[in-house]
């Protein structure tokens, strides 16, 4: 992350601390864009500011291999728009953690992208697969994804 980028998302951060009565030295967990492409990433933030997406799924395996921790009920990350500038900030309220395969539609349906389980489970086989190419891992049916829900609490 360039500096500047690092000040304009602090300063948000900061504007969102003081209109929530949040305290002063909490932290963000995390500040991302979704997917790895422009034009999804553009799609989808939108379905997070309409309140139509709720959730997101990440690999199991790219917080092993960037030694992050797993996302917890309670944590606040920004999410940016594809260029980095803050947009909203989202509050985890669960966490869920399950094979590829046993995801059921009740399920992925909080992400907000799809009609049904075969459109998410398209998507989603194209995202990780590119994403394991990115990072260092390999798509399966029994590979484990993080799902986590969220709200909006700052926008």
């Amino acid at each position: 992350m360039q500096q500047q980028q690092k000040e304009i998302i602090d300063a948000y951060w900061r504007g969102f601390l003081q209109q929530t009565g949040r305290p002063a030295d909490l932290r963000y967990c995390d500040c991302y864009h979704f997917d790895n492409s422009e034009k999804w990433a553009s799609k989808l933030l939108q379905l997070v500011l309409a309140g139509q997406k709720r959730a997101t799924s990440s690999s199991a395996h790219f917080f092993t291999a960037h030694q992050l921790p797993l996302p917890e009920v309670g944590d606040c990350s920004v999410i940016t728009d594809w260029a980095g500038t803050p947009r909203c900030i989202v509050e985890t309220t669960a966490v869920t953690i399950l094979p590829f395969r046993d995801i059921t539609f009740d399920i992925c349906r909080r992400e907000g992208e799809d009609d049904d389980l075969e459109s998410w489970r398209q998507g989603h086989i194209r995202f990780f697969t590119e994403d394991g190419r990115a990072e260092g891992y390999t798509f399966s049916w029994d590979m484990p994804v993080v799902f986590e829900d969220f709200k909006v609490v700052y926008q």
